[in-house]
């Protein structure tokens, strides 16, 4: 059994933390804050099976959220016949959904919400491990180190990822004539 104060210290020094990874990949704040219970409750559950020898905390809870947003995506792609990035369309139109290109997310300015919205959209439609190494190098700002242990891969398997998602996007940017 955990000790509720030694858990309750772990939930304040990480909440942020996970909260906005669990944004950057949902772009919804309700799905942030569910997910974000979600991966303090199998901390919760986990905590006695944490091995500081081989990780440290904030790389093992990194790798719960990170394994609970993917879990989130491919379950509501499963959900939707033409994947994830679909939920931000309308099932009959196919007409963009005004709440979904206009999510609020706090650390987003308003100046070109069109142009970041395409970029978005783009990199939603990544496969999901080059996704989580644009969310986690670029929007969260990680080192390659840090984002290796957070994805249990070496440097170069990162590099390797980030590389091939930077020429996806652009490709696709190119594709649709930029932002």
């Amino acid at each position: 059994m955990t000790d509720p104060q030694v858990f309750e210290t772990i939930y304040h020094e990480h909440k942020n933390f996970v909260y906005n990874l669990c944004l950057h990949y949902t772009l919804n704040e309700e799905d942030a804050q569910d997910i974000t219970q979600e991966v303090f409750v199998k901390v919760h559950q986990h905590l006695q099976q944490f091995t500081p020898e081989k990780a440290l905390l904030k790389t093992w809870i990194g790798r719960i959220t990170i394994h609970q947003c993917l879990d989130f995506l491919k379950a509501r792609k499963t959900k939707k016949r033409f994947g994830f990035i679909s939920s931000l369309f309308q099932k009959q139109s196919n007409e963009p959904i005004a709440t979904a290109l206009n999510y609020h997310h706090p650390g987003v300015a308003a100046e070109d919400k069109e142009g970041l919205n395409r970029l978005l959209q783009i990199i939603w439609s990544l496969p999901a491990n080059q996704q989580t190494v644009i969310i986690l190098s670029k929007m969260e700002e990680r080192s390659q180190k840090e984002v290796a242990e957070l994805m249990n891969l070496s440097i170069k398997a990162v590099e390797s990822l980030l590389q091939r998602a930077k020429e996806n996007i652009r490709k696709k940017l190119t594709n649709t004539e930029g932002l």
